[in-house]
């Protein structure tokens, strides 16, 4: 299939891994933050990391839209469900995230709740239109990349006069995060990892596009570059960073030029413009509460906004003590430095975000590398084995 198949082709890929091990340059480390959680879960399933010179260290970054929600919102979520008697539509991984009292979306729809999973956003609309009945509620979350579909419901609603249909925005910003990396890596706190450059975003790129990302290159002095999700994309991506690292240089390179321009969408961008505005802050998971780094429906959209229709109010509700995700998020911890890493915690079983969805670091690890971090130790010997 092209643009898959030979971008999975295994020569090309022990090729460029032959070329980052010749471009290494000895004595020197170099540290990578995957921002994005599609290309941690590429990096795990296709084995990147058994091709890389022990010398480069792959950090993962809080590029997952699950992961980042913090407790507060899915309460939110929960109370909006049980106590308002809405349908309540959202992503299928978000109805697994641990909220307050042992209660997720999957546990408030036993008891009770409608709660649907809809894999778009004009899923929960079309479902408003079907049931002008009921009050439908689309818990909508994601980074760039989902809030253009999002845009686009609300502006329908308002131009049909449907009244029955809201959204409840938790959409982020990559931007602020990133920023706030870099920030904490260079103050020295340890608040985030150090890193020497990003693999930047893919999906939220082809939005965006790759201008948005020269700030962060210019300032910190840290190498971006934006890469596809296939495996000889990230290898690739790795090579252009340890060349602008041993060259000195921080810039912005496209390895993803089949989708990615400068420019991005910019009739996306002015969809989102329209109708979200900055919040003044918003809290993420792991990361905090950053200003100006999440989006609200504007004025203008108002009746649509579920906070605002049934009176909301976010209330911050900290992590289980047990649970490591907030630091694996800021790249400090990964998620074999958690306790309850594969054993309380599984994806069967997860008891923070990062094990939730596909994308989190702690279900790609359990995935395709959990057992890669268990020393083997070999069985005694019986005098049947010994014979």
């Amino acid at each position: 299939m092209k643009y898959i198949d030979e971008f999975r082709d295994g020569a090309l890929a022990r090729h460029i891994a032959q070329r980052i091990a010749a471009e290494v340059q000895p004595g020197r480390h170099y540290r990578f933050m995957e921002f994005c959680g599609g290309h941690t879960h590429a990096i795990s399933r296709y084995g990147v990391l058994e091709l890389l010179p022990p010398q480069v260290r792959m950090i993962h970054g809080p590029g997952c839209p699950v992961c980042v929600l913090p407790i507060g919102r899915v309460d939110m979520a929960i109370a909006l469900a049980l106590e308002h008697d809405v349908v309540l539509c959202t992503y299928g991984d978000t109805l697994r995230v641990p909220a307050s009292q042992g209660l997720s979306l999957t546990k408030a729809k036993a008891r009770g709740a409608d709660i649907r999973v809809v894999y778009s956003a004009a899923d929960a609309l079309q479902l408003a239109r079907e049931q002008a009945h009921r009050q439908v509620v689309f818990f909508a979350i994601g980074f760039e990349t989902t809030t253009p579909p999002s845009a686009l419901v609300i502006r329908a609603a308002a131009a049909e006069g449907i009244e029955n249909f809201s959204v409840m925005c938790s959409h982020v910003l990559t931007p602020p995060a990133i920023r706030a990396i870099l920030a904490g890596s260079a103050s020295g706190a340890a608040a985030t990892a150090p890193i020497d450059g990003f693999v930047g975003p893919a999906h939220v790129s082809v939005v965006i596009g790759s201008e948005p990302y020269a700030r962060f290159a210019q300032d910190h002095a840290k190498p971006v570059v934006i890469a596809g999700f296939e495996p000889l994309d990230v290898l690739q991506a790795i090579l252009m960073l340890i060349r602008q690292v041993n060259q000195g240089r921080a810039e912005v390179e496209n390895e993803f030029i089949r989708a990615v321009t400068p420019a991005g969408n910019r009739h996306a961008q002015q969809l989102m413009d329209e109708v979200f505005e900055l919040r003044e802050t918003f809290e993420w998971r792991g990361l905090g509460s950053m200003a100006h780094s999440a989006l609200r429906i504007r004025e203008r959209y108002r009746p649509y906004d579920a906070e605002h229709r049934f009176g909301l109010a976010y209330r911050s509700v900290p992590d289980n003590k047990a649970c490591e995700c907030g630091a694996i998020l800021r790249g400090v911890k990964e998620p074999r430095d958690c306790k309850i890493f594969g054993t309380v915690c599984t994806p069967e079983n997860p008891v923070g975000s990062c094990m939730v969805s596909s994308e989190g670091a702690c279900a790609a690890h359990y995935t395709y590398g959990r057992f890669r971090d268990i020393p083997v130790v070999a069985a005694p010997a019986t005098p049947q084995t010994a014979a």
